[in-house]
């Protein structure tokens, strides 16, 4: 046989025999196997050479690579590794949240009320000898939940975060301008339904009241809710 025969036909033989082994070969590198030599510095998101051939994988093979086909997509899109996001806030958490601040309402209005009928004193600051309205109002807020407020009416007024009459919650506090048009002179606080309890003025004692009654509907100044209770609603 000619010698150019010859080898034709032993580079058909051995195409016959390289070719499958080699794919078998880089196959089985791929899904198990790692190089002796392998550079010890080779990045965990480099993208692996025979990456397509991952997605042609069933059965049990393929359950063990969905997460690495995600982040495999997410590097060769932007070139970074893939951050995994902070887990977020569960139901539970947010209602355990809206529950203190509930509970912190129900204590303040639990205190106020056990302070109805203490008499009205002017400057007074104690259920022994009785309230004007900023002095029951600070009483009832710091021995109810501990927080201290302003010593008068006008201050209160200043130091609290405006609340619009349709968002009042039970707790805030609602302002009157009694002494004139211009300058804040009394206070309570919001109980639902357009009720308040105050301590109102010499002869009477603590009592509740409505925003919707003629006096105090002409003489209501707008709501404020104490810079620390709103604090306390955000952290929760």
């Amino acid at each position: 046989m000619p010698s150019h025969r010859l080898t034709v036909a032993a580079a058909l033989v051995a195409a016959t025999l390289c070719g499958p082994l080699h794919a078998a070969v880089t196959h089985s590198a791929y899904i198990d196997v790692q190089p002796a030599t392998a550079p010890a510095a080779v990045p965990a998101v480099t993208p692996l050479p025979i990456f397509a051939s991952v997605r042609s994988l069933t059965g049990a093979d393929a359950a063990a690579f969905p997460a690495l086909l995600a982040r495999q997509d997410t590097v060769a899109a932007t070139g970074t590794a893939a951050v995994e996001p902070p887990p977020a806030a569960t139901a539970a958490d947010e209602a355990e949240d809206v529950a203190g601040i509930t509970d912190l309402r129900k204590a303040l209005i639990a205190m106020a009320m056990k302070l109805r009928d203490t008499r009205y004193v002017r400057g007074g600051r104690d259920p022994s000898t009785g309230f004007d309205c900023s002095g029951f109002v600070r009483y009832v807020f710091a021995h109810a939940v501990g927080m201290q407020l302003p010593t008068n009416s006008a201050a209160q007024f200043l130091a609290g975060l405006k609340v619009k009459r349709a968002d009042m919650k039970p707790g805030d506090l609602v302002f009157f301008r009694t002494s004139g048009k211009h300058r804040v002179s009394h206070v309570g606080i919001y109980i639902s339904d357009g009720r308040f309890i105050h301590s109102p003025t010499t002869g009477k004692s603590v009592e509740i009241s409505s925003l919707e009654s003629g006096y105090w509907a002409k003489r209501f100044v707008g709501a404020k809710r104490p810079e620390a209770m709103a604090m306390a609603a955000h952290n929760g």
